[in-house]
């Protein structure tokens, strides 16, 4: 099982800016970058089969050793790669919904059983909405849309 990870919006809310001289700072009164990063290394450690790909656009803003490094050692333990990569041509890259970007990545690693974790859903086909479990752009995995309760059971009943 592969799952897509997206960090804003989903770790904590969508609202991180990159700030020259002060780094990637989150604009939202109350809330921490990363604040349900912990939550998910723990639902994730009765999984051990469970590898990450990280899917978000952070890979492409700090790069990929650094976006792996803002997370929890039990998260990046199980990173194993990211859908954009330095090599790949920005422009088109840029052209792509979040889904066809993730599906690259799947057809060009035929991974069978995955789920994305993510925010946006814009233009994700209706046949392919079981692998998404969408989260609200400002409670992410902590939110009240149930998005933490589906990842449990999704990875219970492996049912993607």
């Amino acid at each position: 099982m592969i799952i897509f990870l997206d960090y804003d919006g989903v770790l904590h809310p969508n609202e991180a800016y990159q700030i020259p001289g002060k780094g990637i700072v989150l604009n939202v009164d109350g809330h921490n970058l990363f604040e349900h990063a912990d939550t998910l290394a723990c639902v994730l450690e009765a999984h051990q089969d469970v590898g990450i790909v990280l899917s978000t656009s952070w890979v492409w803003t700090i790069g990929f050793n650094k976006a792996k490094a803002r997370l929890p050692e039990l998260l990046q333990a199980r990173i194993i790669g990211s859908t954009w990569h330095s090599s790949m041509n920005r422009h088109y890259w840029d052209s792509l919904t979040r889904y066809e970007q993730i599906m690259v990545y799947v057809n060009r690693h035929q991974i069978r059983e995955w789920i994305a974790i993510d925010d946006n859903d814009f233009k994700w086909p209706a046949n392919k909405r079981h692998h998404l479990i969408y989260t609200n752009e400002w409670g992410g995995l902590g939110g009240t849309t149930g998005a933490l309760d589906e990842l449990l059971l999704k990875l219970e009943t492996r049912e993607v």
